[in-house]
């Protein structure tokens, strides 16, 4: 089973680590599926717009709801976030050289969002790498029956991973 995770330290935001991934191997030709998630803050104060990038190359859809600048609670837009995974489902392939998925979340954890994919992905045999927090990491690893490889949340480090594990030819 080729699936890796990997978790912020302390102060550090795995989205922009796991873009920048995305991007370095898709202009080396990888041929990618996932999400890739961003964040932009509001000019209100309200907490920051959720968006995730469907790869390879779009669309970007928002995934968060504004509930309101003293709202507490999920701000997930989950009938947003299900038309995000059916877009990643329908890119999927076993052609497909790496999925990166930008967080097994509490919709994971739960059973829903990106786990079929996840695992769809893995019977293909397609490599996948996962950004994960404290929060759902027992539930991964009951999901991944402890197999994950933890990956250093460095570039370097899913960087090396992914071209090992890869099948995309003339990766350098």
């Amino acid at each position: 089973m080729n699936i890796a995770f990997t978790m912020a330290r302390e102060g550090q935001i795995i989205d922009p680590l796991l873009a920048g991934l995305a991007a370095r191997l898709s202009d080396e030709g990888a041929r990618l599926a996932g999400i890739v998630q961003h964040n932009t803050d509001r000019p209100d104060a309200a907490p920051c717009d959720m968006d995730v990038i469907v790869l390879p190359d779009g669309p970007v859809r928002r995934i968060s709801q504004f509930r309101g600048i003293g709202a507490r609670g999920c701000r997930l837009d989950t009938h947003a976030f299900e038309t995000a995974v059916h877009l990643v489902a329908s890119r999927l392939s076993r052609a497909t050289d790496l999925m990166i998925v930008n967080k097994f979340g509490k919709q994971e954890a739960a059973g829903r969002g990106l786990r079929d994919v996840i695992a769809m992905a893995v019977a293909w045999d397609v490599p996948v790498i996962v950004g994960l927090n404290r929060l759902n990491e027992e539930a991964f690893h009951a999901f991944t029956d402890g197999a994950a490889t933890f990956l250093d949340p460095t570039p370097e480090a899913l960087l090396d991973w992914a071209r090992v594990v890869m099948r995309a030819p003339n990766l350098t």
